[in-house]
């Protein structure tokens, strides 16, 4: 006969797997928050390095000998690592923050700290089945010990028969002591009879006990199921927000860094970039024929702010361009060649022979920076004059 005592939930402290779940689940909580604190520091990581990558290269990339639309696609790249950067350091704030906090509110308010140690929620928990328990347990007691009694009596009754039946058996056994014999078997025979009642009784009892214990700690078993529950369904949206941060596939901003990146590398055109070089270095390039030329104040001082360092025969003008006082061009404004340029930065003229423009305004350039960085160039208004070189872009 295999009693329930055996089975591991219903038998005399064996729920203890389940009060320790509660303890496992806090734990458990702390795990995770250490687990996706380490990932954090990854993504932290690689966004330093990503970063550190892209401050590297950019210098050398600004002075590869690349040019035109090939410059742009692999400095693209570059900036992608930046904004990649940036991401990655959100993830890593998300993760630390955001989940870790999350985390530890729930805890707070789910798990209530004993003074003594422990949770009250395991205590409450461990405390229910020790009180659904302890009657059935004095009761499994009970019937344990007559269990125990009975097959004592049945051990001892089987040695008396074996005695009887080994006194019949040899003649040299008087009469008298097969009789002593046949006593004790007796003896033996009512004891086990009357131990076996009582044992039977304590089983019935215990069995009709059963149904009233295995409710009370159903009840039990089930409260601890709901504080589970709520664990296994928070935990659940713990891990749905983590994958929502680390997911940079569902990501719009990952997305745009490398629809931008494709998209760069895609408009990279040889046709546009060997125009490009034709112009800025090669036959395409304007040039200044040497023609006559009228000395004027005005031209003496643009000639001495962009010759400085360079021969006197070296000073050159295009022969379409007028240097009259005002330095203005043409009649029709379109007689003077050059290569089409964009402000980068504002520029305000300190002296009277520079330009003045603004961020983003169009302009053209018509000599070629000199040693002291100063271009000349004209305003689409007519106006020629000096500007500094770094702070325009050629128009692609």
């Amino acid at each position: 006969m295999q009693h329930c005592s055996d089975k591991k939930f219903w038998g005399p402290d064996k729920y203890k797997s389940t009060t320790k779940r509660t303890d496992d689940g806090y734990k458990v909580c702390n795990d995770i928050i250490l687990c996706f604190q380490e990932r954090a520091k990854i993504e932290k990581q690689y966004a330093l390095q990503i970063a550190t990558w892209s401050r590297k290269w950019k210098p050398l990339v600004e002075a590869s000998p690349m040019y035109g639309t090939l410059l742009k696609a692999w400095h693209a790249f570059l900036t992608s690592a930046d904004r990649l950067s940036e991401l990655h350091l959100q993830i890593q704030k998300s993760l630390v923050t955001e989940d870790t906090a999350k985390i530890r509110n729930w805890q707070g308010e789910t798990y209530h700290k004993k003074f003594f140690g422990g949770f009250k929620e395991t205590h409450e928990v461990k405390s229910g089945f020790r009180k659904a328990q302890k009657p059935w347990t004095k009761k499994l007691k009970k019937t344990e010990k007559l269990k125990k009694l009975y097959h004592t009596k049945r051990k001892k009754e089987r040695v008396s028969i074996v005695r009887e039946n080994s006194g019949k058996a040899n003649q040299a056994t008087s009469a008298s002591k097969q009789r002593k014999l046949q006593r004790d078997r007796e003896k033996c025979n009512q004891e086990v009879e009357k131990v076996k009642q009582r044992y039977t009784k304590t089983i019935e009892d215990l069995n009709k006990y059963n149904p009233k214990y295995m409710e009370e700690m159903e009840m039990v078993f089930d409260q601890s199921q709901q504080l589970e529950q709520k664990r296994i369904i928070f935990l659940k949206q713990i891990f749905l927000s983590i994958h929502r941060h680390l997911d940079v596939t569902n990501n719009e901003s990952f997305r745009s860094i490398f629809k931008d990146l494709h998209q760069t590398v895609l408009s990279v055109n040889e046709q546009n970039d060997l125009k490009w070089w034709r112009n800025t270095h090669g036959p395409g390039m304007p040039t200044n024929w040497p023609h006559f030329e009228e000395w004027s104040p005005e031209r003496e001082k643009i000639a001495g702010k962009t010759g400085k360092g360079k021969k006197e025969g070296d000073k050159v003008v295009l022969q379409s361009l007028s240097l009259s006082k005002g330095y203005s061009l043409g009649e029709d404004g379109t007689n003077v060649p050059g290569v089409r340029i964009r402000a980068l930065y504002d520029y305000t003229s300190q002296e009277s022979d520079e330009l003045s423009f603004k961020a983003g305004q169009e302009l053209t350039k018509v000599e070629d920076e000199d040693e002291q960085g100063w271009c000349k160039g004209y305003l689409d208004g007519g106006r020629i004059g000096l500007y500094p070189a770094n702070y325009v872009e050629v128009i692609q």
